[in-house]
């Protein structure tokens, strides 16, 4: 597998604010990539610096670019997507094509021409004729159109309702991903995207708390239904968090083995959202 991504002691700072701090991690090709964080943690200033939008200090490699040194080489291999209700409501999809076309070196006109020949989105419509779902199918015939090695997507659905924010995500999988492109999201809706992810990172006050792949995730935390007449024996384990439902505790283990666990209550994988609240625990308070 091709490190596509190498960052090294990256900082960045905002006068007495840190957000970035002494942050090292990598990503391979071929990955989708959970990047999920508390508001202010970092996530925004982490993608800027990814795409060559802000400066930093440390090491950042992207596709073998600097992209402090080389961000027009960059771009051509990396593609941006953020909320899909920034496009301008006046713009007409045959004008939307047409500036992807001017800016980005490796859009297909043909492919994505292909790709709204199977929806019912009219070349002369303007933006604020189409509804959230077509606008959706919109964003993703321009993304899917463009041959990039990365793609980085920042809160790509927010404002969208559930079912057009799975089908973002399902055209996304089946229709654009291969082994070739790495795909990078922030979202804080993480439980809809739990299930195409192959990396997570959690990233909180500037650091990386938790980088893993899902399937060592899997491996490391457990969650454990315990009665109550052995919770304190549960609690005895040091478990990053604990919950009530319904009379019993719910505690989140992490590295602990898993028959001592099996002793205790019936054993279930935390999900994303879970580990994350477990993991961020104090960050409001």
């Amino acid at each position: 597998m091709t490190t596509l991504i190498q960052a090294r002691h990256l900082s960045k700072a905002y006068g007495p604010t840190k957000a970035l701090d002494d942050v090292s991690f990598a990503i391979e090709s071929g990955r989708i990539v959970g990047l999920v964080g508390p508001n202010g943690a970092g996530k925004t200033t982490a993608l800027k610096a990814i795409l060559g939008l802000t400066d930093f200090s440390g090491e950042l490699q992207v596709n073998g670019v600097d992209p402090r040194k080389d961000h027009s080489r960059l771009m051509q291999d990396v593609c941006f997507i953020a909320d899909v209700a920034v496009l301008p409501r006046w713009l007409r999809v045959r004008e939307a094509i047409e500036f992807v076309a001017a800016v980005h070196p490796r859009f297909s006109r043909e492919k994505c021409l292909a790709f709204l020949a199977h929806t019912r989105i009219g070349h002369e419509l303007r933006v604020r004729e189409l509804s959230k779902g077509m606008i959706v199918q919109l964003h993703l015939a321009l993304v899917m159109a463009i041959d990039a090695r990365l793609l980085v997507l920042d809160e790509p659905t927010l404002g969208l309702d559930i079912l057009y924010r799975k089908a973002f995500y399902e055209s996304l999988l089946n229709d654009y991903f291969d082994a070739d492109k790495t795909i990078i999201v922030t979202t804080h809706q993480i439980e809809e995207i739990e299930h195409i992810l192959t990396d997570l990172m959690f990233i909180r006050d500037g650091r990386i708390v938790l980088s893993a792949t899902m399937d060592a995730v899997g491996e490391r935390y457990i969650e454990v239904l315990v009665n109550p007449d052995k919770a304190a024996a549960a609690r005895a384990l040091a478990p990053l968090n604990e919950r009530q439902i319904f009379g019993k505790s719910i505690f989140l283990f992490d590295g602990v083995d898993k028959a001592k666990l099996s002793e205790l209550g019936e054993l279930h994988k935390p999900s994303v959202a879970d580990l994350f609240v477990a993991t961020m625990k104090g960050t409001y308070s």
